[in-house]
């Protein structure tokens, strides 16, 4: 058996933990989306969105790459519908996955633009930005288990065993 490459590694991976960020969503109660534990916490609707997002960096990142001679402009706002919320971030998954998957494994290292700390732009390979966004989709996603077991949704098994989904 042939060793994975990076690049496919990296999607191996993407693929597994979208679709639990994605059971995660569809278990949220769509009538909470207004939910917001604190002043500075963002809504679960914005926190949904986030996943999206980011996945329009990476489109991006794998395409345009960032033009930083501007300031970027506002962001678009999350769709107020529940089922279209979901079908954005299906949409956004599934758009990465058909960039990565077209991507030669030769481009994984080009590099593109973007934040290395504070107000500092620095050259990031492409698969480590992936796997930045992919890093932060799962620890916004574990703050999303949160906001769902707040809102009284059910909290599916993420890693292992939930309270909602035992394993025995």
């Amino acid at each position: 058996m042939q060793t994975p490459t990076p690049r496919q590694q990296f999607l191996d991976s993407f693929k597994r933990e979208t679709a639990t960020t994605l059971k995660l969503m569809r278990e949220y109660p769509e009538d909470k989306l207004d939910l917001q534990p604190t002043p500075k916490s963002r809504s679960a609707r914005d926190l949904m969105w986030l996943f999206a997002m980011e996945q329009g960096l990476a489109e991006k990142a794998l395409t345009s790459g960032f033009d930083w001679s501007t300031p970027p402009g506002k962001p678009p706002s999350a769709p107020e519908s529940y089922d279209e919320l979901v079908k954005a971030v299906e949409g956004s998954f599934t758009r990465t996955v058909a960039l990565v998957e077209q991507m030669p494994d030769s481009q994984t290292g080009d590099t593109v633009k973007f934040f290395t700390g504070p107000k500092t732009l620095g050259d990031i390979p492409k698969l480590d930005f992936l796997w930045f966004l992919l890093c932060d989709q799962i620890h916004h996603r574990g703050q999303f288990s949160v906001y769902l077991r707040m809102a009284g949704g059910k909290v599916p098994s993420i890693y292992g065993p939930s309270g909602d989904e035992p394993w025995f």
